[in-house]
């Protein structure tokens, strides 16, 4: 028992040496005291516990009520913020009086049964990390109601189901009564490569046409398959070599009303690809459509400026607009001054043929550059998902940024108001008919991600509208009159901060504010609300605080690094939101991780990358060639790998339209394959974590989503927010779910790609339909 109690009073030594020492620097910083006076008890009772005196048991237990004390001011009855500040002393108490407890040969009753509460206390606190704990609890409405629809088979034919994007399946056999009994119908394997360095990611929303489902690869390998079955019906491989960020979002589709039925490419699948093509295949054989661009094929890296290093292509699903596909696409950011335009162009659905081209810095170019000349090299660009109103005749776009993210001077002039920009285009002519900026100077990485919702909701007088959502990076969600671009709902000039820049950077003193609508996550960190699974991470990452430079949301990059809050992540990313027309809802899904970020002068940046690869799609290490400076990004964690913003890390929120609140929000999944230093501790702790893809909600009163970090794909109560069923995926899913009914045996399947959860190692190439 001697060599017990000795190895545990150098444990507590050391760790009192840590929290004194370091908790002297954050006190001297002028953070908070109770770490060094922390570090100071444990020292004391490290001596004691040495001396087999029993009165070590009685210093920790006064440090742990301490700690409640301090605790409860600092951060209230605030769960995720009590979890590291409260077990961690409640674990050296309870091993300390156990080594109490059996110091004497014939251990008192009394002793054990402190040890028994302390232990119970210790279990009782960490089980509560399995609870969801919503942020906002939803409650039933009496004016909720459940659609009353035909089931009929309807087709989902765009990447949002429609070319509104508002994802909403129009089908209640699966409905919040019986969604307990889904089971997997079928499962089908692409066989795709599978790339554990994590640059191929699945995100393919799949398409449903009558009863054949097309789905792809980040390798952009089109696959048939029967929606009744999950059997192959062919495979078209467009022969993609990819040497960068492999993504399929999605592909689309095209009904000629002018071909004969079943004449070749009468249905037509649309799709783009990573070395940036534009290809048509027939919808019902899988050949090529031979009569459209050249053998089937469109180049859209003619006349965009591309470089041999495929800094352009498309990650997104093109838009079928009447007789057009529109497209724009992907840039990686940051590499260098004069990349490849983010020209929207149109082409002839039919030929491939250029019919209308939208050049933001040279509106004379209508439809290609003339004498060999490119579009405007290095303007924003649009990488997400556009949306479209037939009736209206627009196109909404969700604008990126003039590259790079970090440094705006030296943009292209004419670049600056439509950064971050939401631009509606007329669908005959591609000439703007109005945009609004959603970030002046955008030095944040805060383009748009999100395909625009289109939408029906009251104006302040009450009034329906035609509007048109748009999430952002922010957490800020701006809504407008989709025929004028003027916000429905209120949006304020605020002044945001103006130091810490760069010399030679003019910033813009104030940012728009969605303040008529819910801005979900966000919110200014601080040094209490700094986190850690434990008490010393926690201890670091408050320290690390002290040391970044942050002034709330819009710090500015400059050469000493800085906290980003929302992060280029989000806030909302490119999942969408989704919209439940008959309870006047849109359902979205947010990440809450803090990032870090600084510049490097050109020197220095050069010896940075001797022992720092680059990375691929931009971010990371990136060189920013043509400024005087480099970048390099990372997300702000401790050294145990854990995010330093507190939980949760990701949400899945509900927003009444009506009322223009959220009624209810919590965490979107668990953490059972996440853990410190990358090892998953298998435990469903739901602190939620960040989340890709998208929801997609029903006329059933649910709301489906698979982009958390764990393997499930859930149904919460569209209502209320309640969990109401989970079916586990063999591998995670970074993609949005989608329903359909099959015309073969009248039945609603709900159908998830499952190719791995971002970030996670655990990959695979599932296509999975659930059913009753």
């Amino acid at each position: 028992m001697k060599i017990v109690t000795i190895a545990y009073s150098l444990i507590l030594a050391i760790s009192g040496i840590f929290f004194t020492y370091e908790g002297a620097e954050l006190a001297l910083a002028g953070g908070s005291l109770y770490y060094f006076i922390f570090g100071l008890l444990l020292l004391l009772a490290a001596f004691l516990h040495f001396k087999a005196d029993v009165r070590a048991s009685v210093v920790l237990a006064a440090t742990f009520l301490l700690t409640i004390c301090w605790a409860l001011w600092e951060v209230g009855l605030n769960y995720w913020g009590l979890f590291p500040r409260v077990l961690t002393p409640l674990g050296f108490l309870i091993i300390s009086l156990g080594v109490v407890a059996f110091l004497r040969p014939a251990p008192r009753f009394g002793s054990l049964g402190v040890l028994a509460a302390a232990v119970v206390t210790f279990l009782a606190f960490f089980g509560f990390s399995f609870k969801p704990f919503q942020e906002v609890i939803g409650e039933r409405d009496p004016s909720f109601k459940i659609a009353q629809v035909s089931n009929a088979p309807d087709n989902w034919a765009a990447y949002g189901r429609t070319v509104e994007g508002t994802r909403y399946g129009p089908f209640n056999q699966i409905n919040r009564d019986n969604v307990r009994n889904l089971k997997i119908a079928w499962t089908y394997r692409t066989g795709r490569p599978l790339d554990p360095g994590g640059w191929a990611s699945d995100q393919n929303t799949p398409l449903q046409i009558d009863n054949t489902i097309y789905s792809c690869t980040p390798q952009n390998v089109i696959h048939a398959i029967d929606a009744t079955t999950g059997k192959n019906k062919w495979i078209s491989d467009p022969g993609v070599r990819p040497n960068s960020v492999a993504r399929c979002r999605g592909v689309s589709f095209f009904r000629d009303p002018d071909a004969a039925k079943g004449s070749q490419c009468a249905d037509r699948i649309i799709a783009t690809t990573i070395d940036a093509r534009l290809h048509e295949i027939d919808a019902t054989t899988g050949a090529r459509c031979t009569g459209f661009g050249e053998n089937g094929f469109v180049n859209l890296s003619d006349r965009v400026g591309q470089s041999q290093n495929l800094l352009y292509y498309q990650t997104s699903a093109p838009l079928v607009a009447r007789n057009l596909i529109v497209v724009g696409g992907w840039v990686s950011d940051n590499q260098h001054r004069g990349e490849p335009s983010g020209v929207i162009r149109a082409f002839d659905v039919r030929t491939g043929a250029v019919v209308w081209a939208w050049d933001l810095g040279n509106p004379q170019t209508t439809r290609e550059p003339q004498d060999g000349q490119t579009y405007t090299l290095g303007t924003p660009n649009m990488w997400s998902h556009a949306a479209f109103d037939d009736k209206l005749g627009l196109i909404f776009l969700p604008l990126g940024n003039a590259t790079p993210d970090y440094f705006s001077t030296g943009r292209p002039p004419h670049s600056e108001s439509y950064n971050s920009a939401l631009v509606a285009l007329d669908i005959e002519s591609g000439r703007e008919r109005w945009k609004f900026q959603t970030v002046h100077t955008d030095l944040w990485d805060y383009d748009l991600p999100s395909q625009p919702a289109l939408v029906d909701m009251p104006n302040d007088k009450g009034e329906m509208v035609p509007s048109v959502i748009q999430l952002t990076k922010r957490g800020q969600i701006f809504a407008f009159d989709r025929r004028t671009g003027q916000p429905i709902t209120r949006v304020e000039e605020k002044p945001v901060p103006q130091t810490g820049h760069v010399s030679d950077e003019l910033p813009s003193p104030t940012q728009p504010y969605s303040v008529g609508m819910p801005t979900i996550g966000g919110g200014a960190l601080t040094e209490a609300s700094a986190w850690g699974m434990t008490s010393f991470d926690q201890l670091w990452c408050r320290i690390d605080f002290r040391k970044r430079r942050y002034d709330g949301e819009f710090t500015l990059p400059g050469l000493t690094s800085r906290i980003q809050y929302p992060s280029a992540m989000g806030g909302m990313n490119w999942g969408s939101a989704s919209y439940d027309p008959v309870n006047s809802r849109i359902f979205v899904n947010d990440i809450r991780i803090a990032g870090l970020n600084r510049l490097m002068l050109r020197d220095e940046f050069n010896e940075y990358v001797k022992t720092h690869k680059p990375t691929l799609d931009g971010h990371g290490v990136a060189a920013m060639e043509g400024t005087p400076y480099g970048e390099v990004t990372s997300h702000w964690m401790s050294p145990f790998g854990v995010p330093c913003s507190q939980p949760p890390f990701g949400t899945i929120s509900a927003i009444d339209l009506k009322t223009r609140k959220v009624v209810w929000q919590g965490p979107a999944d668990t953490a059972k394959n996440l853990g410190p230093m990358g090892i998953a501790l298998g435990l469903p702790m739901r602190m939620g974590s960040p989340t890709y893809a998208g929801t997609m909600t029903t006329a059933g009163g649910l709301v489906f989503f698979a982009g958390g970090q764990d393997n499930y794909l859930r149904a919460f109560d569209a209502e209320t927010g309640q969990e109401l069923w989970k079916g586990e995926l063999p591998v995670g899913s970074s993609a949005t779910p989608m329903t359909y009914v099959s015309p073969i045996d009248g039945k609603q399947y709900v159908l998830i790609s499952a190719g791995g959860a971002a970030h996670s190692p655990t990959m695979g190439d599932y296509v999975i339909a659930f059913s009753l």
